[in-house]
Formats: structure tokens, sequence, C-alpha cells
């Protein structure tokens, strides 16, 4: 796929989920364990979650009084709890110990952060922060190598080919769309070609849409 029909891609997608539900947070720390909880769980449910959460361990010094026990109990519907929680204490220990309690602003201090992935410090610098980064979870991965916006067997070599395709200015913006299309149409099994916004603008669809 060309820059000029990775654009089209792009600015089809913002039309139609520009709106879309997305993760609450009042703070970068919040917005930091919001996606921890978000990793195959819907947005909708870690809001829910996070709601009563955030109303006494809103910050990583509250966060770190609980238990990986009794944290894993206040976020046990978002699943995977068990590890989601030790990667929770961990990542606010981490903060506290070496950031001085405040989440760092930087993609390369994020990425170093303990319990904290690649594609979690990207979405915390690019929507936190309002920095130019990609993350590539499993829907971007997917959908990106999909289309033919990617052509990567692996997560950073994806992450690579859209920084390259795509303009910096939209990289932050264009993962959302990205994840939105990959859970209502582009889905792993039996994608809705038929009814897919960029059908005409897909290297790989495997319908075509009916004229």
């Amino acid at each position: 796929m060309d820059k000029l029909t990775a654009k089209k891609v792009i600015d089809t997608l913002s039309k139609y989920y520009d709106d879309a539900p997305a993760l609450r947070f009042n703070t970068c720390y919040e917005l930091l364990v919001a996606v921890i909880l978000s990793a195959q769980c819907t947005d909708e449910r870690v809001n829910k979650v996070t709601a009563e959460l955030f109303k006494s361990y809103s910050t990583p010094k509250q966060m770190v009084t609980l238990s990986e026990e009794e944290l894993a109990k206040k976020i046990y519907s978002c699943g995977l709890y068990k590890n989601k929680a030790k990667h929770i204490l961990q990542t606010s220990k981490d903060i506290i110990d070496r950031f001085d309690g405040q989440v760092p602003n930087s993609l390369e201090d994020l990425r170093t952060l303990a319990g904290v992935g690649r594609k979690t410090a990207n979405v915390v610098y690019s929507v936190g922060f309002k920095g130019d980064a990609i993350a590539v979870d499993t829907h971007v991965f997917r959908v990106a190598n999909r289309i033919g916006l990617a052509s990567s067997s692996n997560v950073l070599g994806t992450e690579k080919d859209l920084m390259e395709i795509l303009d910096k200015s939209t990289w932050s913006k264009a993962h959302h769309y990205i994840i939105f299309h990959g859970r209502a149409v582009c889905k792993a099994q039996n994608p809705d070609c038929k009814n897919c916004q960029i059908n005409d603008l897909c290297e790989k669809r495997l319908v075509k849409k009916d004229k």
C-alpha cells in the first residue's frame, strides 16, 4: 500500500470511529492502570472497574497499600486479574522508587517501567502526554497486516511499518481507529468484508463489496 492510500484508510476510519468510547482517566497514572487492565478486556468493562478503583486508589502511593490478592479481587471482572494486579503493583512501586511518584513523560522512561510493555508505554505516551507513538496490540497487528498497511510477522515490525507509511501527526489517532475497526468489522474470525468501510482500499480483502 502506498502512503496516499494509507492516508485514505485512516481518513475514512476517522469518520466512523473518532467518537468511539475510550478509556476514562483523569491523570496519566490512571491511564496507565486502565491500559494495563484493558488487555483482552473491553473499554466499557475497564471503565466500570476503574470508576470504583480510582475512588480510593488513584495514585501509586495509594495503590501499593493493596496486596496483590486485594487488588486482584477489585479487578477480577477484567480478566487475567492475577497478572494484571502484579503488573500494576510492580509499575506503581517502580514509579515511586525511580520517578518520585510521577509517571515519566518520555517514551524511553515509560518503556523501562517494571510491569509495562512496549504497547502500554506507547499508549500512555501518545494519549496521556500527546506524544507521537503507535501502539500495536492484537487488533492493530491483525488489521494492519491484513489490509496492507503493514507487512510484518511480528509486532515491532508492524509498528515500524505503520510509522513509515502513516503521517506522524496521525499516529495516535490511527492506533485507536484501527483497534475499533478490528473489534467492530475486521474481526479475527469472519471479518465482515461486505460491510467494511475501507473494503475498496484493502489490499487483502477476502470478499468484494456488492456493487
